[in-house]
C-alpha cells in the first residue's frame, strides 16, 4: 500500500456516499462501544475536559457535529445543557436515539451534513465534535458552516487526530483497542477514505488553526495533550492516533 501524499489522493464524485456507507456498517458496533464508554470513567473525564472550556453558570445551547452514536451529546445533556446531535449517517442517528433512550437522556438528534448545516446563523453557544474532520471531503467548508451557526463569542471545540497519516498501511494498529471489531475489509475501506480526502495530507492541527484564523475567529489554540491525558492506558477505548483538541472563539 502506498504512502499518503498529494500524488496518492484520488478524488471521487461519490466520496460522501462512500464514507456514509462505511459508517453505516460501523453503526451497531459503534453504539456498543459508546455505551461501554458512557458507563466507564471516560464519561466523567470527557465531561471535565469539555466543561472546563465552557462558561459557568450559564444555560448553553450546544451542537454536537458528527455525533455518531451520541456519546458527546448524551454526556453533555447529563450536565444540563440543551444539546442537539447531528450526523450524516442515518444508521448512526438511529443508534444515537436508541442509546439516548437507554440513558434516559433528553439530547435530540437529526440526520444532517456537517458541511451543510440546516440551522440559522448564530443558533448555538457551543459547537463540539470528535473524530469528524478527518473524514470530511471539504473540511474548510465545514469550518465555515460551524462558525456560521455559532453565536458571536461562541466556542468551537473540535477533537480529532491525523488518522490517515497515523494508521495508514498498518492493519495491526487499526485492528486493536477501539478498532478490534473492524474487519480487514472495513479497514481497507477506511484506507480508501484516507486516499480520497485532501485532509489526509495536511499538517494538523496547524492546518486547522491557519484556516480558523483566516476565517476570522477572535482566538484559537490547539492542545496536543488530549490523547495521552484521556487515553493513557491501552484499553478497549484506546486509539493509538494522538488526539488533539482545537479551541476557538468566534
Amino acid at each position: 500500500m502506498t504512502q499518503i501524499s498529494e500524488k496518492s489522493i484520488i478524488h471521487r464524485q461519490d466520496a460522501k456516499e462512500f464514507i456514509e456507507d462505511y459508517w453505516t456498517k460501523r453503526a451497531p458496533g459503534f453504539k456498543s462501544l459508546r455505551r461501554e464508554e458512557l458507563q466507564s470513567e471516560k464519561m466523567r473525564q470527557w465531561q471535565e475536559e469539555i466543561c472546563r472550556h465552557l462558561p459557568v453558570e450559564k444555560p448553553l445551547k450546544i451542537l454536537d457535529i458528527g455525533c455518531g452514536a451520541g456519546f458527546f451529546s448524551i454526556l453533555l445533556a447529563a450536565k444540563g445543557y440543551d444539546v442537539t446531535g447531528i450526523d450524516l449517517t442515518e444508521s448512526m442517528i438511529e443508534e444515537a436515539v436508541s442509546l439516548a433512550a437507554e440513558e434516559k437522556s433528553n439530547a435530540r438528534f437529526q440526520v444532517m451534513d456537517a458541511e451543510k448545516l440546516a440551522f440559522p446563523d448564530e443558533t448555538f453557544d457551543v459547537v463540539v465534535s470528535r473524530n469528524v474532520t478527518w473524514n470530511l471531503p471539504h473540511p474548510e467548508k465545514a469550518y465555515v458552516e460551524w462558525l456560521r451557526v455559532l453565536k458571536t463569542g461562541g466556542l468551537l471545540l473540535n477533537y480529532d487526530a491525523e488518522h490517515g497519516k497515523y494508521h495508514h498501511g498498518d492493519f495491526e494498529k487499526e485492528a486493536v483497542y477501539a478498532h478490534k471489531d473492524i474487519t480487514k475489509e472495513m479497514v481497507e475501506q477506511c484506507h480508501q477514505i484516507y486516499h480520497m480526502l485532501d485532509i489526509s495530507i495536511f499538517d494538523r492541527p496547524r492546518w486547522d488553526l491557519d484556516i480558523l484564523r483566516k476565517l476570522g475567529v477572535s482566538a484559537c489554540s490547539a492542545d496536543t495533550t488530549v490523547g495521552r491525558r484521556l487515553y493513557p492506558k491501552k484499553d478497549k477505548f484506546y486509539d493509538p492516533a494522538p488526539l488533539f483538541g482545537i479551541v476557538a472563539v468566534k
